[in-house]
């Protein structure tokens, strides 16, 4: 996401695609209970996501300007508002672009190839595929122009973000939202599989 934000949120998600690694070894017993996803899925969705974060991307460096005021898309919900990120999470490393993108890089294709060497459930492969591509996506913008480029703001998300006094929400980008929808969604099955094995384990 991007280190400027509307207000003074810093929350941010640009390394949480790292952490997606770290919890694959948390959902065995889905893998086991589902059909498998044929090798092809994951890659076909990362694709066609890495794909749609490129276009928008390129659309708003040929549309938007920096600094200019919000562009209404949907009244209330989403603006588009350019803005480049040359860090990471939290605003950390900033002017770090390259190196960054070369570790999301890495990550975006050692879960490409983790589900194509060991085939998941439609479920997961479709969440990993998820935050995979957003890891790629990311990575192609630093490693191409040294900045990654920003342009969704949600006014609604910044009415509840602003309501907890914590500013305005950041602004993200299609691959932003691929990590952290995909991590979520990671985290719950976890979390669902660790209680169905509690409950088998009784």
């Amino acid at each position: 996401m991007c280190n400027r934000t509307v207000g003074q949120l810093h929350i941010r998600a640009g390394c949480t695609e790292a952490g997606a690694l770290h919890i694959l070894r948390s959902v065995p017993t889905l893998t086991d209970r589902f059909r498998r996803a044929p090798v092809w899925l994951p890659l076909v969705l990362a694709a066609l996501l890495v794909a749609a974060d490129q276009a928008l991307k390129a659309w708003a460096l040929t549309n938007l300007q920096e600094g200019q005021p919000p562009r209404v898309f949907i009244p209330g919900l989403v603006e588009w508002l350019l803005t480049f990120n040359t860090g990471a999470a939290w605003s950390l490393f900033s002017g770090s672009a390259v190196p960054l993108a070369l570790g999301r890089l890495l990550v975006g294709l050692g879960i490409l190839g983790y589900v194509t060497w060991k085939p998941q459930p439609r479920a997961l492969s479709i969440i990993l595929a998820m935050i995979s591509a957003g890891a790629i996506g990311n990575a192609i913008d630093g490693l191409r122009q040294g900045k990654v480029t920003d342009m969704i703001h949600s006014p609604l998300l910044s009415s509840v973000t602003r309501a907890l006094n914590a500013g305005d929400f950041p602004i993200f980008n299609v691959a932003d939202s691929c990590v952290v929808l995909g991590t979520l969604a990671l985290l719950i099955t976890s979390f669902v599989s660790d209680q169905q094995a509690k409950r088998t384990a009784k």
